[in-house]
């Protein structure tokens, strides 16, 4: 009997790991570096996550550009994920109508560009995909001859809206009060949606401006009240405030603009000189209006940005006199995919005491900021260059998700938004 058990427990193990290594990696990427300037953006609100209500009229636009004077036949499907971002149980046509494949057809070559390029866009959901299920969404593009090659993929998320969320947010938390935090309070109103367990069947996840990396979830509520589930006082909640996102611009490329010391053109690429950048720890909070760590496209040269805003190497440096240890320093922002990535990492250059990094961009106008990742962690963290500061305005998203008895995926069932320091 005792090794029955001792068996059971090897075999439990055992498939723990596989289930761990066999993860797929779901986040919004670019895996062939030809393809660049990936967005995924709600239409007609640039600023706003990628999500979209079920009934309603909203769509998601997927925009990118590929390196090459040619085009490309591409092909897009979408898969349903669980809360967990890893596919659900779901086969296509429980949570489609329509086919699950369709060809890229809105494309535009580029013009008037020493980069030669191939803009392409697409929307969800269309005449030839709508979706039939709440949850999360990877959709991934690929070469309709090789379906089996992702080249790029985004996530977007559909919700029923069928809970009201309504979050809240205090830099008077239960770690300190106005100093460099920031704690996030939720109610969820379920009185119009059916719950099981109210302590026990949802599963909230918030993020601040749309990074990965230090997103928290929690599934324990302080409190229910009739139909709602109050979080407040959770230390999970508690975010470090960081500092605004510091931006620039290269718009132009006759004359340099916000953030750009110079503009030169190298065959084959203009390049961006940015100003070297400081430390802000020690520096009082300032103030400033930011997409919170979004980017447009823009050449403010031309009527028409898509095809027409040439590619830079953009040098950015960060004077830090010298070397950090024990960890790394990467550029955070939707235009590195709030990915610690090797093109947004940065490498210590001896000679000018500076850590800086080149990533080939579009025009536009660009959030950034340096996060230090501590060697053996995946978080992300403001306090060693940008600092925290309590004043900072964060946008925190708030998700809840359910899955009902019988069900084989995870509904999201209400979304909610709410800004620190407003």
């Amino acid at each position: 009997m005792k090794k029955a058990i001792m068996l059971l427990a090897v075999v439990s193990m055992v498939s723990c790991a596989v289930l761990a290594q066999s993860a797929i990696d779901t986040h919004t990427r670019i895996f062939d570096s030809n393809f660049k300037s990936l967005q995924v953006k709600l239409s007609g609100n640039d600023y706003f996550p990628p999500i979209i209500m079920m009934g309603g009229d909203d769509v998601i636009e997927v925009r990118f550009d590929e390196l090459s004077p040619e085009l490309s036949y591409l092909r897009y499907s979408v898969v349903h994920c669980n809360a967990n971002w890893q596919p659900s149980q779901l086969v296509d046509t429980e949570y489609l109508e329509g086919f699950n494949y369709a060809n890229i057809e809105d494309y535009e070559y580029s013009s008037g560009t020493f980069t030669h390029f191939v803009h392409y866009e697409f929307s969800l959901p269309n005449e030839e995909m709508q979706f039939t299920k709440s949850g999360n969404y990877l959709v991934q593009v690929y070469r309709e001859d090789e379906p089996d090659e992702i080249l790029l993929q985004a996530r977007f998320m559909v919700c029923e809206n069928v809970v009201g969320v309504y979050p809240s947010v205090s830099s008077r938390t239960d770690i300190d009060y106005n100093v460099g935090h920031q704690q996030v309070d939720i109610t969820i109103d379920t009185r119009d949606y059916r719950v099981r367990d109210l302590y026990q069947d949802l599963a909230v996840c918030v993020s601040q401006n749309s990074r990965i990396d230090n997103e928290v979830w929690v599934s324990k509520p302080m409190r229910v009240m009739g139909g709602k589930v109050v979080y407040e006082h959770d230390r999970n909640l508690i975010f470090p405030a960081g500092n605004e996102y510091r931006r620039m611009e290269t718009v132009a490329v006759n004359y340099p603009t916000m953030g750009v010391s110079r503009v030169e053109y190298f065959h084959p690429f203009y390049h961006a000189t940015l100003h070297t950048d400081e430390p802000r720890t020690d520096v009082m909070y300032l103030y400033d209006k930011t997409q919170y760590g979004r980017f447009t496209i823009r050449n403010a040269e031309a009527d028409d940005s898509n095809g027409r805003a040439d590619y830079l190497v953009t040098h950015f440096s960060l004077a830090t006199g010298e070397r950090i240890t024990e960890g790394k320093l990467y550029i955070e922002g939707e235009f590195t995919n709030h990915l610690f990535s090797p093109e947004s990492l940065m490498r210590y250059d001896e000679a000018s005491g500076c850590y800086v990094a080149d990533i080939l961009l579009k025009q536009g106008a660009y959030n950034y900021q340096y996060l230090f990742v501590p060697d053996g962690t995946s978080v992300g963290y403001t306090a060693t260059i940008e600092g925290d500061k309590y004043q900072t305005v964060n946008e925190y998203s708030v998700k809840v998700y359910n899955r009902q008895p019988g069900e084989r995926y995870d509904r999201l069932v209400g979304f909610g938004m709410v800004f620190s320091g407003k």
